[in-house]
């Protein structure tokens, strides 16, 4: 009998101290933060109302007008995203990220519940910037989980982040169009569940851990861990020992504190250095033009496409598809993306010509919305439109991260990004803005697609240029050999007509 009862209290006081180290491990292994991020990603896109903004904002729920809503709502999205870009970008390395996603579960709450209660112009033109913070804080969530998980984990965590989003949009568009079209569900109720989403992803937010490193502002707070192969629930008691303790390296918060001015300017002239050092290469440098060029168009197309869906078969006399397509749109994507991967091309010659390539059918796509009076024409150039412009995406991301760091790799994608804005921030001002040209939508595709069509001009030139280089390169490397081995055959035959004037 005491036998029995020493085992049971063998047996509980080890399950105790399991319980107990995985508490303490659950924070700080690679699955637990990557779980709850995904939770994140997928509520944050669950949002069945947003391919069916417009429609909701030209019915009877906000009664605004076509023009309102193109040239004087929409534009205001593009400016406060590129005001809030780059502070935000600081910022969540600063804070180490997680204090910029609960700012931006906030937004997006903000956001849906201005557009359930609120009324007029200017209530609208306030969702518009919140809606630009939301996106401006993208940055903390896709860097996020690279500052709590190790190297070794990356490809693995990245996949589910972005699976997760996927996932997301693609089942919100067909929820969102199921219940339009089959339980005719207003469009006050998707944005009610949209709203209900978000307040979830909000929530996911706090249970996030804490990270202790960052890329520029807090490299040596938390140095990374070696993976040991005995790590699991019974190595606790030894990294909780006095020992171990007292070989970890201790931090030096009073380092990082003595001087923060000089340390901001320190991470600016080094974020200066890098990205020198990156659009130095010639290669990097085009990839990112197309990159800055393809998304600022990319971007205005997304945003005002509903608009001219609604100008060719308006909502409140026709069905709406727009869930349907924007879920097909999503699928074809990731298809493409996940496409590219078997695709044996040399990018180094041919990098430019596909660029070049796609570009002409993004313009076709776009001049095929314009002139064409068919909703479902709009809808198949849209598909095809964002199909190609995914596809190039996945590769230009390739051959820009295969050569930098994580810290470059971060930089120059934000860098980009922000290039991207700057161009559509003009183009918004040009044609869209009521100060400016004030287009109506349809004539805003006609100058999309000649968008496109002035980038395909571009890459087909440096195409030409690539190619016809390479093909005289090869031209002289197989004359080198030859006119070498006519140099030697001359030198032998004048040695031996020498050797027989000798005789």
């Amino acid at each position: 009998m005491g036998s029995i009862v020493i085992l049971t209290n063998f047996i509980l006081s080890c399950a105790a101290e399991a319980m107990g180290c995985w508490k303490q491990e659950k924070t700080s292994t690679w699955a637990f933060p990557t779980l709850i991020l995904c939770l994140y990603g997928f509520f944050y896109m669950m949002k069945p109302s947003e391919p069916f903004l417009t429609p909701y904002l030209m019915g009877p729920d906000k009664n605004l007008t076509t023009d309102e809503v193109t040239n004087q709502i929409f534009p205001v999205w593009t400016y406060s995203y590129l005001a809030l870009l780059f502070p935000v970008f600081l910022l969540t390395d600063y804070v180490r990220y997680k204090p910029v996603l609960l700012l931006q579960g906030i937004s997006l709450i903000v956001t849906w519940l201005l557009l359930l209660f609120a009324h007029g112009v200017l209530a609208m033109q306030l969702v518009e910037f919140f809606y630009g913070m939301v996106t401006a804080t993208e940055v903390a969530y896709y860097a996020y989980i690279y500052s709590v998980v190790s190297t070794q984990h990356y490809q693995r965590v990245t996949s589910y982040c972005r699976s997760a989003t996927l996932v997301a949009a693609t089942v919100a568009a067909v929820l969102g169009q199921l219940l339009v079209s089959l339980a005719h569900v207003s469009y006050f109720c998707l944005n009610a569940i949209s709203l209900a989403s978000v307040s979830l992803a909000f929530l996911c937010a706090f249970f996030l851990p804490m990270p202790q490193r960052s890329m520029f502002f807090h490299k040596k707070d938390a140095p990374e861990p070696l993976p040991g192969p005995g790590k699991g629930p019974w190595s606790c008691q030894e990294e909780r020992s006095p020992d171990a303790a007292a070989r970890a390296p201790s931090p030096q918060p009073q380092a990082g504190r003595a001087r923060p001015h000089r340390h901001m300017l320190s991470v600016l002239l080094q974020l200066g250095r890098d990205l020198r050092d990156c659009y130095g290469s010639r290669k990097l440098l085009c990839w990112s033009l197309w990159w800055a060029l393809a998304t600022a168009g990319f971007n205005q197309v997304v945003n005002y496409v509903q608009v001219l869906w609604d100008f060719r078969a308006p909502s409140h006399s026709s069905a709406v598809y727009n869930g349907a397509v924007e879920a097909i749109a999503t699928f074809l994507s990731s298809l493409t993306s996940f496409l590219v991967q078997y695709v044996k091309i040399n990018w180094d010659y041919f990098g430019e010509l596909a660029l070049g390539i796609f570009s002409a059918i993004d313009a076709s796509c776009l001049f095929l919305m314009h002139f064409s009076t068919s909703i479902w024409a709009c809808y198949a150039g849209y598909l095809i439109f964002k199909a190609c412009y995914m596809l190039l995406l996945t590769i230009a991301t390739f051959q820009i991260a295969v050569n930098l760091s994580m810290e470059r790799y971060a930089l120059m994608f934000g860098f980009n990004n922000f290039i991207a804005l700057l161009i559509q921030t003009i183009l918004t001002i040009a044609v869209v803005d009521s100060r400016g040209l004030g287009l109506d939508i349809v004539t805003q595709f006609l100058i999309y697609g000649s968008y496109f069509a002035v980038i395909h001009g571009i890459f087909m030139i440096r195409s030409i240029c690539v190619l016809v280089s390479c093909k005289c390169q090869r031209k002289i490397e197989r004359s080198c050999p030859e006119q070498l081995n006519q140099a030697e055959h001359e030198s032998r035959e004048q040695t031996v007509t020498s050797y027989m004037t000798q005789l």
